[in-house]
């Protein structure tokens, strides 16, 4: 192998593997309650059959569009909050492209897909504290 090969570090060995998936018709409420119990920052949203895309809920979709302008955590459902399609990753990506495309599309965290299945989730924050100085 190349030196070049051997530093290639890959969305795989960075991203986390601990994420949730919820149903578009789950409550906000819920949803913030799932976020909490898994400890992650962002919700994968499901997709309704196979020719469906995967959304996502990040928390700060939940202070803009839910509790910025008083609507009820209780009678909103992810569907209305949600961005869809999710913009996502390949686990064999470089990093350093992962991280490029983070910046043209102003996003910070992204689901990592293989297969047409949900592996994990990588951000801003594994690319730099995991991909970057691999020795």
């Amino acid at each position: 192998m190349s030196q070049d090969e051997v530093s290639r570090v890959r969305v795989r060995d960075v991203m986390m593997n601990t994420y949730a998936i919820v149903e578009g018709l789950t409550t906000v409420a819920e949803a913030v309650a799932i976020a909490k119990q898994r400890q992650v920052k962002a919700l994968i949203v499901n997709k309704r059959n196979a020719d469906d895309e995967y959304g996502i809920v990040l928390m700060n979709d939940i202070a803009k569009k839910v509790l910025a302008v008083d609507r009820s955590p209780e009678r909103t459902n992810v569907y209305e909050i949600m961005t869809k399609p999710a913009l996502s990753v390949s686990a064999n990506m470089d990093v350093r492209y992962c991280a490029r495309l983070f910046e043209r599309f102003g996003i910070s965290r992204a689901p990592v897909i293989e297969d047409g299945k949900v592996l994990g989730m990588v951000s801003y924050n594994n690319i730099v504290l995991n991909g970057m100085l691999r020795d």
